[in-house]
């Protein structure tokens, strides 16, 4: 029979060290030399990491160009609103953030979901009749991007699928392949201001579909959904028993023409994880604070989902503390005006920018009408010396210094995504170049057709 020897040994300025010794009625197996196996080093990355691809990163870490240096660079591709200073939080937000430092109270570990108070303090701001909410109905998260990564996570598995829009936002890929779940692209329409194709979406749904995800208002379209149209998305949803991950982090974003409808709000029978934060209305994306709110007013989630949400939660243990503080001031206490003149400065660099881009021929810009963002097809038959959208954009950089993201980022090669949160007189200049760049490169019927043949 077998027996173990645990042996303490210790001596001077050195911690004890444990000595496990096997000791056989046949030979001594000593540590390190196990029957069979020659040590040897076998570091490998795991499959997760290896799936796991960002195509923004892929193409723009690709895109190897230096910017025109006799021009400063101008750059219109991070959805980030705090990098020009044009556009602060309010003074309200951040004193809410000083006190809680100072009161030094929230020091320590919260809740993986969150702070009870702090969850409270979320679903009585979203509370609303057409989608009543408690506090148990609200799980805190790092930021609206691990809210959807949670929401993936417990509604999917590895071999499901999930229906992701086209052009979206690239993280909703990244995270799934990352986990081993297929992802089924479905088609917005440019000349329906960006809403869905709801044939081609329900022709993807199968027995191995988990969740349909609904970005409104869109990154990175600045489309804005009807009402009759979040509508109908959810007729085919309740028809093919698909739950939705609505992806609502510019919810209220929206300019003064238009009215946002959150999903939830719709309906009754489909069960909707609505991802928000403070990113992007508030204009913090670096204090990384999201939610999950549970819509599931006739049950169809159960205890289950719920559950699987705390369990997913406490792998990071919740949300910055401190902020969780400020929570119920920041939402409750930041002044109208506040919203009122982010939403203004947006809807002019997106009206200027609008008109700008529409002038110059070649380009075809759709009107925007919420969120931080507007697309530009780029009719590439008249710009024949490119390939596609990730040449011109290098070519923007290196001859105007304006960087744009490439379309191919977001699935939908052949245009453009331009940021409107930078000063207005930058959004004149880039947009100056850009007219300058298309002229120069602009080539008419006659002309591609002969530089066509040319080639």
């Amino acid at each position: 029979m077998d027996s173990y020897l645990i042996q303490v040994n210790g001596h001077g300025d050195h911690a004890p060290v444990l000595d496990v010794h096997l000791k056989s009625t046949g030979n001594t197996i000593s540590p390190g030399k196990a029957k069979g196996r020659k040590p040897r080093w076998a570091v490998r990355p795991s499959e997760m990491s290896k799936k796991t691809f960002n195509p923004v990163r892929a193409i723009v870490d690709s895109m190897k160009v230096e910017p025109n240096p006799k021009k400063a660079m101008i750059s219109l591709s991070l959805g980030d609103p705090t990098v020009f200073g044009n556009l602060p939080t309010n003074d309200e937000v951040t004193r809410a953030v000083k006190e809680v430092l100072d009161s030094g109270q929230y020091n320590g570990y919260a809740p993986s979901v969150g702070y009870q108070s702090c969850r409270e303090a979320v679903a009585a701001y979203y509370n609303c009749p057409e989608a009543p909410l408690k506090a148990q109905d609200v799980i805190l998260t790092s930021g609206c991007s691990q809210a959807i990564e949670l929401a993936l996570a417990v509604l999917a598995n590895p071999g499901q699928n999930i229906l992701v829009p086209r052009p979206g936002f690239s993280l909703y890929k990244t995270l799934a392949l990352s986990m081993g779940i297929e992802v089924k692209l479905y088609n917005l329409l440019p000349e329906k201001a960006w809403e869905i194709d709801l044939e081609h979406l329900e022709s993807l749904v199968d027995e191995k579909t988990a969740c349909l995800i609904v970005n409104n208002p869109s990154n990175p379209c600045g489309s804005v959904f009807s009402k009759s149209h979040l509508q109908e998305i959810l007729a085919v949803a309740s028809r093919q028993c698909v739950p939705i991950l609505a992806d609502e982090i510019y919810g209220d974003m929206v300019f003064a023409d238009c009215k946002y409808e959150p999903i939830a709000t719709l309906s009754t029978n489909v069960p909707i994880l609505s991802c928000g934060g403070l990113a992007k209305r508030w204009l913090v994306p670096g204090w990384r604070m999201g939610w999950i709110l549970i819509h599931d007013r006739r049950d169809i989630f159960g205890n289950e989902i719920r559950d699987g949400l705390v369990r997913l939660s406490q792998r990071i243990l919740g949300p910055c503390t401190i902020v969780q503080g400020a929570l119920e001031r920041i939402l409750h206490r930041t002044p109208p005006e506040f919203y009122h003149n982010t939403l203004s400065i947006l809807k002019s660099n997106a009206d200027l920018c609008y008109a700008a881009l529409s002038a110059i021929p070649g380009l075809q810009p759709v009107r925007p009408a919420g969120a931080m963002y507007l697309m530009v097809e780029i009719e590439m038959e008249h710009f024949p010396e490119f390939e596609n959208d990730v040449e011109f954009t290098e070519r923007l950089i290196s001859e105007q210094s304006v960087f744009c993201l490439p379309a191919t980022c977001f699935e939908y090669p052949n245009f453009f995504r331009v940021v409107i949160t930078v000063p207005e007189e930058m959004i004149l200049e880039a947009c100056s170049r850009i007219q300058e760049f298309c002229e120069m490169h602009y080539q008419g019927a006659e002309g591609a057709q002969d530089l066509e043949c040319d080639k």
